[in-house]
């Protein structure tokens, strides 16, 4: 379906949310349409923070908001629904447009299998309609399902409608670019290379298959690092998880612009706790590169700034490899925690595979590498 059709029908005049490649031909098309407007379109840090941004429209219009997100996005928007839109409490009706990866049937990565299969009973459990959206679905059923949540959005309830993959189409074209040249996997190879055996803690999406890559062309083996395949956002924490209990190894966090925008909290927590084995890299292209390249906001915020005021005790932004190099070496010799901020280039290889050892696999190699593969299994039976 033209997702013109979907958005006509839904009828909604603000959207917030966070980008999916589910959802691509939605996002295309609203950065399209109205690009980043805090009237009408908002790319939000997190699902939750889209939530409360639908409710604020709401609030002030009387109207009814669209949010949209990746089903694994709903755990971060769990919270707000539930407390606050519910009819139970303040009753804000709202259209939730939900890409669903990990269905049940269609193959995808590990991290999406569960949520996936859980996707329509959790939405059912927070009390919300849903109609799911396929390649196969008309205009005529999608304006009957509508008409039939038009009574519960009266009412302060909210609906969604999950769309299944390839169901959205988009035939306008959308480019994402910036000023910046050096790549993110030049930069994740030079972090590789100065960190050598220490270990690494890479984020979602594209920056942990580029790192899996450099190891497999390097000739290397996996177990200095953890591929953070799903839960956005926590890279840094499960790396300070980490570090506080291994103060003799070194840690090296690769995280993004978006996932560190997600949950910035960590970051407060970071410095509160000024680990002095743990580098904190954040690889900024001010994209959301994984799902489609769609805009955050990170080109607009100082990170260093923002690091210093948490409390790390050295922060700083660098944009070319001579700079990269420069800093890296002196984040390896310190004794404190660090932050640096590299400015890239949108973009990857067009023929980027994907890690071919799974997330079970990659647990026990590090831990292995951290000495506690043992420890563990005496403890619980099995790492």
């Amino acid at each position: 379906m033209n997702v013109k059709n979907l958005l006509k029908i839904i009828g909604a005049d603000f959207y917030a949310g966070v980008p999916d490649s589910q959802l691509r031909a939605l996002c295309d098309y609203l950065m399209s349409a109205y690009g980043i407007d805090p009237k009408h379109h908002v790319i939000a840090a997190n699902e939750g923070n889209a939530v409360g941004l639908a409710a604020g429209y709401h609030l002030a219009t009387g109207k009814v908001p669209a949010a949209y997100m990746q089903n694994s996005g709903i755990g971060n928007a769990v919270n707000p629904i539930a407390s606050l839109m519910n009819d139970k409490v303040y009753g804000i009706p709202c259209v939730f447009i939900v890409g669903w990866r990990g269905e049940p049937g269609v193959h995808d990565e590990p991290q999406h299998v569960f949520q996936g299969e859980i996707t329509l009973k959790l939405l059912e459990d927070l009390d919300i309609q849903t109609f799911v959206l396929s390649k196969e679905t008309t205009i005529e059923e999608l304006q009957a399902a509508m008409d039939g949540f038009h009574p519960l959005l009266a009412s302060g309830k909210q609906v969604a409608v999950v769309v299944r993959k390839g169901a959205l189409t988009f035939d306008g074209e959308v480019a994402y670019r910036n000023e910046y040249e050096m790549t993110r996997e030049e930069a994740i190879r030079r972090i590789a290379r100065t960190a050598d055996e220490d270990v690494i803690v890479s984020t979602t999406g594209k920056a942990s298959r580029e790192l899996f890559e450099i190891r497999e062309g390097n000739g290397e083996g996996h177990a200095h690092d953890f591929l953070t395949v799903g839960s956005m956002g926590h890279s840094s924490s499960i790396a300070l998880g980490i570090a506080a209990q291994r103060p003799g190894r070194r840690l090296w966090v690769i995280d993004g612009d978006g996932a560190a925008l997600m949950h910035m909290g960590a970051m407060a927590v970071l410095g509160a706790n000024r680990p002095a084995n743990m580098v904190h890299i954040i690889i900024n292209n001010m994209a959301h590169e994984t799902v489609g390249g769609m805009p955050t906001i990170a080109g607009k915020i100082d990170l260093p700034a923002i690091a210093t005021a948490c409390g790390y005790p050295h922060a700083l932004l660098v944009s070319t490899v001579v700079e990269l190099d420069a800093a890296l070496a002196a984040a390896k010799s310190a004794n404190e925690l660090t932050l640096i901020e590299v400015r890239c280039a949108i973009g990857a290889r067009t023929d980027l595979g994907r890690p071919t050892t799974t997330p079970q696999e990659n647990k026990r190699a590090l831990m292995e590498e951290l000495g506690v593969g043992e420890n563990a299994k005496n403890c619980y039976g099995t790492m």
